[in-house]
């Protein structure tokens, strides 16, 4: 799939949709010799266009109600809007996106139909969303070969992440893993030697000003720093540069913004992905906006100036090794993109590649850190506890070691309880191969007698920040913040007896591969974060204008009552404007 293929697609569907009927008419009054006055050309062609249109809902209806019936299920409950195609639907979930909490628009929906799994049918193609546990179950692992990325996902990301891993199947995302798998051992990712250089100098930048810190900032320059390193052997260096400046600083993308080198990049990297979500929440017609000019063209241009140098010095040293006769180095002596150099020839794709890893690699696990930081500063309590453990098991200066790590429960409680509420990929897509399936009955719902019919070849989004704060699922407090279910025997036993109610990471074939990473990484950067500090305040007034939470969150149910920050998702999750915190040293 080519950048710009969309074009072919769109101008496919309009055919299907306009041409083709007007071609049938036009050829059945042609054999017909029915001759129209001209004054009625225009009228009959549209209402020719309805009836063509109505005609194949109906019997695209008719097929798949006969199919559910063989398949001895029923079809998913449909939102049901005023206006033809739920078309007023759409309108109004595009409206709520702009000032709706993460997850909202969604949520409101199942409140109003009293159930976890929809179809939203928008302008009249099928397209389903869920926060069933189940039915994202089915979907990432027991009915795994059901499901792929699909052709309109990858429509979507193409010009961003390319041939990379998230925007392929089959062969090549089984390639992308195989040649991933082997740097995400034990063995590698318990060497923290890369974690403490990083972490040292962010935490030097954080203790040396004397104005509060963009937390979310400065934990996407160290991660992203450290996985340059671990993957790829290079020093990005983004915690060299200039950081945001408290009060003076406009917002970004997904965040702050800086204006240099650094800033670009950064702004290219995330209004990539907020384009990525503003033409998933479209739909298929997102393409009519961008007839004349793809609006990640540029952003993929910034990126790769960025990305190139990097890709260019591996293949030249790859040409000078195979000259001068040297054997390949043991993957265990190699980087990754030095191991993904000597597996492929084709530049594009290991650039899209080394790509999609960075993404991963900083945007996951920042996002844990900041908002880890951010229950910190709104919950002393839990940084006196998380401090008192940490001094307990690494002292006051002590190094982290893989088994510290391991033995301080209370950290790890905090991790989970934070991905619980706050999944890095709030929410995700896949699409049904072309053969329907069935899913299998909520295990949440008492109403729904048969499993649903999932027709082939449909898009359905599931969303684990919805099931991770489902009552149904972790009790009536689960919309609170509370670590402690995660050490109560009898609180955890809902976890333990249902797995995959809590999947931050995914689940199943494509779960993710650097999960361990991310757990090693942020809570190497907490240990040595809390050896240093001992308070963590908000500093709210720093926030960039529009990045405060709306007032009206006030009178609704759920965390945005409470919350102190806005937080938003694309393709992964952020807090806009920042999380500006005070670090108050020990």
């Amino acid at each position: 799939m080519k950048p710009g293929c969309y074009r072919v697609r769109l101008l496919a569907d309009l055919s299907r949709a306009f041409l083709l009927p007007s071609a049938l008419l036009y050829t059945a009054l042609r054999f017909s010799q029915v001759r129209l006055a001209p004054l009625l050309l225009a009228p009959t062609y549209t209402a020719f266009i309805i009836s063509w249109t109505i005609a194949r809902g109906l019997l695209a209806n008719w097929y798949h109600a006969r199919r559910a019936r063989e398949l001895g299920a029923q079809p998913i409950p449909c939102v049901v809007g005023r206006w033809p195609g739920n078309i007023d639907v759409l309108l109004r979930m595009i409206k709520a996106f702009k000032t709706s909490y993460v997850g909202d628009v969604y949520l409101g929906l199942f409140e109003e139909y009293q159930c976890t799994t929809l179809n939203t049918r928008i302008l009249w193609t099928d397209s389903i969303i869920t926060m069933d546990q189940q039915h994202s179950k089915f979907v990432l692992s027991t009915g795994f070969g059901h499901f792929w990325r699909g052709h309109k996902q990858k429509e979507r990301m193409e010009t961003f992440l390319g041939q990379g891993i998230f925007n392929r199947d089959d062969e090549m995302w089984k390639m992308h893993r195989n040649i991933a798998r082997p740097f995400f051992a034990r063995e590698r990712i318990s060497d923290f030697d890369i974690f403490e250089r990083y972490t040292r100098c962010a935490l030097k930048l954080a203790a040396d000003s004397t104005l509060p810190i963009d937390a979310q900032d400065l934990f996407s320059r160290l991660t992203l720093d450290a996985a340059s390193e671990f993957l790829f052997g290079a020093d990005l260096n983004t915690l060299g540069a200039a950081l945001p400046i408290a009060g003076k600083t406009e917002m970004g993308p997904k965040g702050s913004a800086t204006d240099d080198s650094w800033g670009a990049f950064a702004k290219a990297f995330e209004m990539s992905q907020q384009v990525i979500t503003q033409r998933g929440r479209i739909g298929n017609m997102w393409p009519l906006f961008e007839m004349f000019k793809d609006r990640n063209a540029e952003n993929a241009e910034v990126i790769r100036d960025w990305l190139d140098p990097l890709v260019r010095q591996v293949v030249d040293e790859k040409v000078q090794a195979k000259e001068s006769g040297m054997q390949p180095s043991p993957v265990a002596d190699k980087t990754f993109l030095q191991h993904l150099a000597d597996s492929t020839d084709d530049y594009v794709l290991i650039r899209d590649q080394l790509l999609s890893v960075l993404l991963a690699a900083r945007d996951t696990t920042a996002c844990l850190l900041t908002f880890v930081v951010y229950f910190m500063a709104i919950y002393p309590d839990v940084a006196t506890r998380l401090r008192a453990e940490v001094l307990e098991h690494c002292g006051p200066r002590g190094f982290p070691s893989y088994e510290n790590i391991k033995n301080m429960k209370y950290m790890r409680a905090v991790i989970n309880e934070v991905l619980r509420l706050y999944p890095p990929v709030p929410l995700n897509v896949r699409e049904s191969r072309s053969e329907a399936c069935v899913l299998p009955p909520s295990d949440t719902s008492s109403s729904q007698q048969l499993p649903y019919y999932m027709p082939g070849s449909t898009t359905i989004i599931y969303l684990p920040l919805l099931m991770q704060r489902n009552p149904s699922l972790w009790g009536p407090d689960a919309d609170e913040f509370d670590p402690e279910r995660w050490l109560d025997p009898a609180r955890l036993s809902r976890f333990v007896s249902n797995p995959t109610m809590f999947a931050p990471f995914s689940a199943g074939p494509r779960v993710c591969l650097g999960q361990n990473y991310a757990y090693n990484e942020a809570s190497y950067v907490l240990v040595r974060l809390l050896q240093r500090f001992e308070r963590f305040e908000l500093a709210g007034e720093c926030q960039p204008a529009g990045s405060e939470p709306p007032k009206e969150w006030k009178e609704r149910k759920g965390r945005q009552r409470v919350e102190k920050i806005w937080p938003a998702a694309a393709l992964t999750l952020f807090v806009k404007g920042g999380l500006w915190v005070r670090f108050v040293p020990s």
